[in-house]
């Protein structure tokens, strides 16, 4: 039971980077159908730049992915039937972790919402150069994801805290 949490948890997670990392695309590609002016590509490459750092290196490769992949080997370790039917929020820590995680949890998913409703209001070009700066931090994610799995599942020692309560 603990390889099928694993491949249900981690697949979990993934297809729901990927789906969003599909659909920005092509919100992304849409926007160079407009005319872009000098400042549109300075917005371009300074908003790719923010985000492959605060999203993709900041946020998952250093905090969540190594989290993610503690929480993962532990359901593998210590497989119990409610935490593996819902392994994919398991592992992204909405629940039996820390009351501070899952503070943090919760928190950052309201305002990735809000983000994400705002973000939608915007017309082209602006809302695909956005997008293009999340499409990079969450292919950055996806690939520490994975390879933060890898190690936490195919090493004797994960130096990660999977922060359990």
């Amino acid at each position: 039971m603990g390889w099928l949490a694993v491949l249900w948890g981690l697949g979990g997670v993934c297809l729901i980077l990927a789906f969003a990392i599909v659909r920005l695309v092509a919100i992304s590609l849409d926007s160079f159908t407009y005319q872009f002016f000098w400042y549109h590509w300075l917005v371009l490459l300074l908003n790719v730049a923010f985000m492959a750092y605060s999203e993709g290196y900041r946020g998952f490769q250093k905090a969540y992915s190594p989290r993610l992949a503690a929480r993962i080997r532990h359901l593998r370790d210590h497989p119990r039937f409610f935490h593996s039917i819902l392994a994919p929020l398991f592992g992204m820590g909405y629940f039996y972790t820390t009351r501070r995680r899952l503070i943090v949890s919760y928190a950052l998913t309201v305002v990735i919402i809000v983000l994400i409703i705002i973000v939608h209001q915007l017309p082209q070009p602006w809302r695909g150069i956005l997008d293009l700066g999340v499409v990079v931090g969450l292919c950055w994610g996806m690939i520490s994801i994975l390879a933060f799995s890898w190690q936490a599942l195919s090493q004797s020692e994960f130096p990660h805290s999977p922060e359990l309560p």
